[in-house]
């Protein structure tokens, strides 16, 4: 892969003769065409683009909070890169061609800022609505329960998201998450995690669920 900021050509993205143009991270970046070899793809193969497709189709709609969630780890690779690696590795079950995603193996954040873990409660007790509690485990000498929860709700049946970013801060010990009133009778998947206000710093994100929407 070569960088380049300026030429006859200019920035471009796409297919141009045998290079591919696009952007890593903020730069221009040219790579080799793709070689074609003209043979059936082994079962490895085809498990690994299994693998890499299933993965793809849950975190690319949820990729503004994985690049929150990952950015202590923007460094070589993008956030995104970090999280899909991670997953891929921990969060995928099943013999191929069944093969299907362990949602509590899931992560979306991972970082150093205290999380929450067994005094989290997820409940659907209002249509169109789950009602979201935890403990404000802060330490009095460190942020005084001023971080941020971000909130990711999935349901997998209908394969909806629902994201609420800087939802109330942790000394509020509770937040009432508006889904969809079309989620009723549907059973969903909910991650959580802490970010500090200034938001540098984040929290490994914790899974609840299945839990029933009324």
């Amino acid at each position: 892969m070569g960088k380049y900021f300026k030429g006859i050509l200019g920035p471009f993205a796409g297919l141009v003769g045998t290079v591919v143009g696009a952007t890593w991270k903020g730069l221009w970046v040219m790579r080799s065409r793709p070689v074609s070899t003209g043979k059936a793809p082994t079962e490895a193969q085809m498990i690994q683009r299994s693998r890499f497709a299933l993965m793809s189709q849950f975190l690319s709609p949820v990729t503004e909070l994985i690049r929150i969630g990952y950015q202590a780890y923007n460094q070589e690779q993008s956030p995104y890169k970090v999280a899909f690696k991670q997953n891929i590795d921990e969060a995928i079950t099943g013999v191929y061609p069944l093969l299907t995603i362990n949602y509590a193996q899931l992560s979306i954040a991972k970082g150093r800022l205290l999380a929450v873990h067994s005094d989290v409660e997820v409940a659907g007790t209002t249509a169109g609505q789950l009602d979201i509690t935890w403990t404000n485990n802060a330490p009095v000498d460190s942020t005084n329960g001023s971080d941020r929860i971000y909130l990711l709700a999935y349901n997998p049946g209908l394969q909806k998201y629902v994201m609420v970013k800087s939802a109330a801060a942790r000394s509020a010990a509770q937040y009432d998450m508006a889904v969809p009133l079309d989620w009723s009778g549907n059973m969903v998947h909910v991650w959580l995690f802490f970010v500090t206000v200034n938001g540098k710093l984040v929290s490994d994100s914790v899974h609840m669920g299945p839990v029933p929407v009324v």
